[in-house]
C-alpha cells in the first residue's frame, strides 16, 4: 500500500479525479481519498512511479508520504 500527499486535492471531485487516475494505471486499484487531509491511500500492483506521473499529468503533484504501508 503506497500513502501519497496530494498538496491539491482539496475536495470531493478533486478525490474522484485522482481516483479516476490511478485507475487508469491500475483497474482493480483499491483508492482511499481524504480531501481533509489532503492524503490517499492505494493498494495496487502498481509502482510507484507510475501512479505519481498519472496524478501529475492529471494535475495533482503527489509525493509519497511515509513511503510504502
Amino acid at each position: 500500500m503506497f500513502k501519497l500527499h496530494v498538496p491539491g486535492m482539496t475536495c470531493g471531485g478533486c478525490a474522484r479525479r485522482i481516483t479516476t487516475a490511478i485507475h487508469a494505471v491500475d483497474p482493480a486499484a483499491e483508492v482511499i481519498a481524504r480531501p481533509p487531509s489532503r492524503e490517499v491511500s492505494v493498494r495496487t500492483t502498481a509502482d510507484l512511479q507510475s501512479l505519481l506521473a498519472a496524478l501529475e499529468d492529471t494535475g495533482y503533484p503527489a509525493t509519497a508520504s511515509g513511503g510504502v504501508a
